[in-house]
């Protein structure tokens, strides 16, 4: 069993990391536009092209569990559902953007995003906002914000593929192609996965494998400097064996198959010298999910959500230190259900409006403050108010960090309306985090250390009411905690990054069986520590510890999951000029371990592969 101690977080303040990142570096997720890092108030983690490539992960789960904050949970075999958790908020409590597109399911029972399908495949960057936001992002925004993104259409032409083979038949490749030629811009990739996998079911003995092909396209038409249209695309089609789920988990001979489809069509204005930004957008999410008790039939039932949203967004600059962000939007989630002899359909629809402003008084001070209001069909309106500040005294090499965020999250269509268990008095869940930390550069930047403390109260959460067998707003949990992480390169050759958090997550519904209690799957420890080195000779070699303490399965504490330690290698050789070989071997000791309960997890796992760029 893993014991961490507070003594990690002194450990880790005084001499280890997380993803190193630049002065200039630019994120959107903080305010819904490009921003410098120097502007932002609010915590912010950015997994970059290079540290994906570096880590070989096929798996962004495995990218966001060494990331502060974050805790996660699969039932199974690759591909097998599973959630994020940021900051110990309910993993339906996490925003998910593909591409700037809001791709939570309305088919689900929280609304909530399923990772357990969405690989690294032509993935170039993460953006990891942790903390309450729904001025700018509206409903699930409690915990913070996953924003993943495609690469961005190369200057001139540029092309890349890779493919790799390993453990229990797994075959992964990616391509990739992309350009520039005078007003047009575009690109496309496809990315193939599949796997013998494992048994899902911890006590299982026949492996549950898993298929995953996922395809992306860029277009951006420049008609002039002042207006262009960008189109977006995303889609990931996955067939999964799993073991079933009514009771503790057991070999059966169940199947899913997914669809996603993910579109945004946007035009954008720009007039008055840059001064005024304009852009409005059309986006579009649909997952169709069908389930099998036997292969090869019909299905027995299934689900599809779909979430057509119109945005507009107004960027006013009347000075080079002050901005106004200013917009609307209409969104219509819907979902349909078949199956156990009976159908069901349902929709709502949402206005939203909201204003933030970001001012610089003076050098080294940026303001942010907002507010939004959102009108649901159903319950009515909720406003949200959210502010952040960061100081710099030193042009970057210092940044003191506050940040007040309000959160709110719509029941779901299911949660509202479904025959059985569905309660149209629902009342929006509600929430109010704080966040104050510290950014410092030191030893003229090759090192750079953060600490963030945060608490977050959260009100009116929903629930199943086994009292009354309907959806209720019973619950109020509260979490707290800290966010240590440091970022080093001591030589050119060497890149050292860590993270380390520590989450209070606990109950406060009153409720005597669960009052007090901590939330289920969310461990109160996690530390993460990652070393590369470039040899002269160009090979690279690297190594990633993860260490996650204690957690129980149930929110009475009465199933626990022990705390784990996993230990990963990799390395990575040019043979040409375009050309490398790579490997790695992950679960290095063979740890056995378990993030849900009755549910298995790989073993030590050796995979190696070629990649092309061009």
């Amino acid at each position: 069993m893993l014991k961490l101690t507070t003594l990690s977080l002194t450990l880790l303040t005084a001499a280890t990391p997380a993803f190193a990142q630049s002065d200039d570096m630019i994120v959107v997720t903080a305010s819904g536009i490009e921003q410098s890092r120097d502007e932002v108030g609010q915590a912010i983690t950015i997994i970059d092209a290079d540290t994906i490539a570096t880590r070989q992960s096929v798996d962004i789960v495995d990218l966001l569990a060494t990331t502060p904050g974050v805790r996660f949970s699969r039932t199974g075999s690759m591909g097998s559902a599973a959630g994020i958790s940021l900051r110990g908020a309910e993993t339906t409590q996490t925003l998910v953007l593909i591409d700037g597109v809001k791709v939570n399911d309305p088919s689900g029972i929280g609304d909530g995003y399923d990772f357990g399908h969405l690989l690294t495949g032509n993935i170039n960057r993460i953006e990891v906002l942790r903390g309450s936001n729904s001025v700018v992002h509206g409903s699930q925004a409690i915990g913070g914000v996953v924003s993943v993104m495609t690469a961005t259409p190369a200057e001139g032409f540029g092309a890349a593929a890779s493919a790799e083979y390993g453990y229990s038949d797994t075959i992964s490749a990616k391509a990739d192609v992309s350009g520039t030629a005078g007003r047009i811009s575009g690109g496309i990739g496809g990315a193939y996965f599949r796997t013998d996998g494992i048994s899902s079911a911890a006590v299982g003995t026949e492996k549950d494998g898993y298929k995953n092909f996922a395809g992306n396209a860029r277009l951006k038409v420049a008609f002039s400097d002042a207006i262009s249209l960008d189109l977006r695309g995303y889609y990931i089609n996955a067939d999964l064996d799993y073991d079933s789920f009514f009771g503790a988990p057991a070999d059966s001979a169940d199947v899913a198959k997914l669809d996603q489809y993910v579109g945004y069509a946007g035009l954008n204005l720009g007039l008055f010298d840059g001064r005024f930004a304009s852009r409005a957008a059309v986006t579009w999410m649909r997952n169709e999910r069908d389930y099998y008790f036997v292969r090869g039939t019909a299905p027995d039932y299934g689900y599809s959500g779909t979430n057509l949203r119109f945005e507009y967004q107004g960027v006013v600059t009347p000075a080079e230190q002050a901005k106004l962000i200013f917009g609307y939007e209409h969104e219509r989630p819907d979902y349909d259900f078949f199956g156990f002899g009976s159908t069901d359909s349902q929709k709502a629809d949402i206005d939203s409006v909201y204003a933030l402003g970001i001012v610089q008084p003076f050098a080294g001070l940026s303001v942010t403050g907002g507010l939004r209001h959102d009108d649901h069909s159903q319950f009515g309106g909720a406003t949200t108010f959210g502010a952040n500040a960061n100081y710099s005294p030193n042009a970057g090499a210092t940044n003191v960090r506050l940040s007040y965020g309000e959160g709110f999250k719509a029941p779901s269509l299911y949660q509202l309306y479904d025959m059985f268990s569905g309660n149209a008095a629902l009342r929006p869940e509600r929430s109010k985090s704080y966040d104050i930390g510290i950014d410092q550069s030191l030893a003229d930047g090759r090192a750079l250390v953060s600490l963030t403390a945060f608490l977050r109260n959260t009100t009116d959460q929903i629930n199943y009411d086994n009292a009354t067998f309907t959806y209720g707003n019973i619950d109020r949990t509260r979490a707290k905690g800290v966010e240590a992480t440091l970022a080093l390169k001591p030589v050119d050759a060497l890149n050292v990054s860590a993270s380390y958090s520590y989450i209070d997550a606990r109950d406060r519904s009153g409720r005597p069986a669960f009052d007090g209690k901590r939330l289920p799957r969310r461990a109160e420890q996690a530390i993460s520590l990652s070393a590369d080195f470039d040899w002269s000779f160009g090979l690279s070699t690297g190594a990633t510890i993860t260490m996650v303490g204690d957690s129980f399965d149930d929110a009475a504490n009465a199933v626990p999951l022990d705390g784990y330690a996993l230990a990963g290698i990799r390395a990575s050789f040019p043979v040409a000029r375009n050309f490398e070989i790579y490997g790695r071997v992950d679960n290095l000791f063979d740890a056995d371990y378990a993030t849900a309960a009755g549910y298995g997890t790989y073993g030590r796992a050796a995979y190696g592969g070629v990649r092309a760029r061009f």
